[in-house]
């Protein structure tokens, strides 16, 4: 995994690159959070396409350098488990998701405070007109689609372990997700937020983990049993995904090859079959391997993923 896989780079380069177009804009007057961060959706300047480009908008450097970090960090390793169209696809409808659990939250919020029943919001020093207030409830950043990433590498690669900075100590993949999901959960209920969008970031991670889910069930051939390559855990590294299943599928084939020496010689004509098909399966394994490293499980035919499912049953 040394070569940055494209849309991990490409994201990254968008999201620097709009954040500059950013700071440029704001040198001449041109407000880009205004026209494309995500509006509430009762606020005038709302439009749908909002919910695809907020995403690209940073509020700060520290908001883009840790939200790159972490699509850097986590998204190259799904990207490359996964196919380069499944993991677009989920970047997105995390993000997506994110703002829709975000326009939820703000729709509620506006509902409770009945502002509804009011022409204005008085803001200590003036009164500003209730339109013009709504307009101000705006998202931007790719934090839930990066939650949503987070939380496919716990699933994918629970028993990883991540070196936290504070306090500087290992811990596996899946209790870093879910430490970060309860934190997150805590803030967005118990405290005042601040300009940090809780339920956006927990909106990404709900929609991806219903995606995941969702894959899962759909991946499995007729018959059941099988959940598909994001489900299977690599016992040496994140690089030895399929080399592992390659390997047992091999030490399987080569115990039954042991066990059918130790027979003797009554029938060589049976065992010159047996060594055929053996030799065939063997290669038509391979071939499937193959074609999963190269485009994804999801390329596999159905027969192809029965076939995957029974050799490695067996």
């Amino acid at each position: 995994m040394n070569q940055m896989p494209p849309i991990t780079k490409n994201l990254l380069i968008i999201n620097v690159l709009m954040y500059l177009a950013q700071l440029v804009g704001e040198r001449y007057g041109v407000q880009l959070d205004s026209i494309l961060g995500l509006h509430f959706i009762l606020a005038e300047d709302f439009h749908v396409y909002q919910l695809v480009t907020y995403m690209f908008l940073h509020g700060s450097f520290m908001h883009l350098f840790f939200n790159m970090f972490s699509l850097w960090m986590f998204g190259r390793i799904m990207e490359q488990s996964w196919s380069a169209k499944r993991y677009l696809i989920f970047y997105f409808v995390c993000g997506v998701g994110a703002g829709v659990m975000q326009e939820i939250f703000q729709f509620c919020q506006y509902g409770i405070e009945g502002l509804a029943a009011y022409d204005g919001v008085n803001l200590g020093t003036h009164v500003i007109p209730m339109s013009e207030y709504l307009n101000m409830w705006t998202t931007i950043g790719a934090s839930g689609a990066c939650y949503g990433i987070l939380l496919a590498f716990g699933m994918t690669y629970p028993n990883e372990r991540i070196m936290l900075l504070i306090p500087p100590i290992p811990l596996k993949a899946k209790y870093f997700v879910i430490g970060y999901a309860v934190i997150e959960l805590f803030s967005a209920f118990w405290s005042n937020g601040g300009n940090v969008a809780h339920f956006a970031h927990l909106g990404g991670m709900l929609f991806g983990w219903l995606l995941i889910l969702y894959w899962r069930r759909n991946d499995r051939p007729r018959g059941g049993g099988f959940t598909g390559w994001e489900n299977y855990q690599p016992r040496q590294s994140r690089g030895s995904h399929f080399e592992d299943f390659r390997l047992r599928v091999q030490k399987w084939f080569d115990r039954r090859g042991k066990n059918k020496n130790t027979r003797g010689f009554k029938d060589r004509g049976a065992d010159y079959d047996y060594n055929a098909r053996r030799k065939a399966h063997e290669e038509h394994i391979d071939r499937i391997l193959d074609k999963v490293k190269r485009s994804g499980y999801e390329s596999l035919t159905q027969q192809e993923k029965k076939d995957l499912f029974d050799y490695g049953n067996k």
